[in-house]
């Protein structure tokens, strides 16, 4: 046994020069790994964090310099259009508000569009006023001015118009838009003398009913209508008399055509 550490200890004597080389090493290798450590440590602010703040509602000329201050970033995730918020605010964010992230951290918002995006408006005429102002709420639609035309049925849509401008459905807007409303004021009891349409053209004819309170029925022509003021009316029902009278906000029917030979001579 005592050889044996005899043995060991001249092995030691005669590589100790490697032994502290080796020795040397590691501490180089502990020192240096010591030092990678807390570098990292302090790039990444270890235990450090900022409260994401809440963008919500804020317009995007506002956050360049908001968010500069607090040393965070943004980016637009997505655009959507909402009628009651204003445009180009901010609607949803992440991080949500109150979270801890890290110092240049990116928050990814949704903004609301500056632009309302174009909708097909829907066919209205004929609908009673309170589902039309669900139904157009539907179609991100608003009621504007509403104004009353003589006809029987009390709130029925008569005709619509978007800054005065008549339309039909199937018309693109934007969505959001007020549109203005006309509808019966409900007194076709009110009664008014048949007017005579006869030998007058096609959109002539038509003005004088609205004067006379009177609304359009069935238009029968001998041949395609392509424009109104070339059709003369040779026949109505009903007929123009001074003994009869009709409600207010009742049809006439009309039969136009642009044969002038199937006008009757008038007295």
């Amino acid at each position: 046994m005592k050889k044996v550490l005899n043995r060991v200890w001249e092995f030691i004597k005669q590589k100790k020069k490697l032994l502290l080389n080796i020795l040397a090493a590691l501490v180089l290798i502990f020192g240096l790994l010591t030092s990678i450590y807390y570098y990292l440590d302090s790039y990444t602010q270890h235990g450090e964090s900022i409260t994401v703040p809440d963008l919500k509602g804020m317009t995007l000329d506002k956050l360049d310099d908001f968010l500069d201050g607090k040393h965070l970033k943004y980016a637009i995730a997505d655009s959507i259009f909402v009628i009651k918020k204003p445009k180009g605010s901010v609607l949803e964010q992440d991080p949500i508000p109150n979270a801890k992230v890290k110092e240049n951290r990116t928050i990814y918002i949704t903004v609301n569009a500056r632009v309302p995006p174009q909708v097909k408006f829907p066919s209205l005429e004929d609908y009673s006023y309170p589902y039309v102002v669900a139904f157009l709420e539907t179609y991100g639609l608003k009621v504007g001015t509403l104004s009353y035309e003589p006809d029987l049925a009390k709130n029925r849509v008569l005709n619509t118009y978007f800054k005065g401008r008549l339309l039909r459905a199937g018309d693109k807007i934007p969505k959001g838009s007020e549109i203005a409303l006309v509808l019966g004021d409900g007194l076709g009891n009110t009664k008014v003398e048949v007017p005579s349409l006869i030998g007058l053209p096609l959109d002539e004819a038509l003005f004088v009913l609205k004067a006379s309170s009177l609304n359009k029925g069935v238009v029968v022509s001998d041949s395609p209508i392509n424009d109104t003021a070339a059709f003369r009316v040779y026949k109505q029902k009903p007929e123009a008399s001074t003994d009869t009278r009709i409600s207010q906000g009742e049809s006439v029917d009309l039969f136009v055509t642009q044969n002038l030979s199937k006008i009757p001579k008038t007295k």
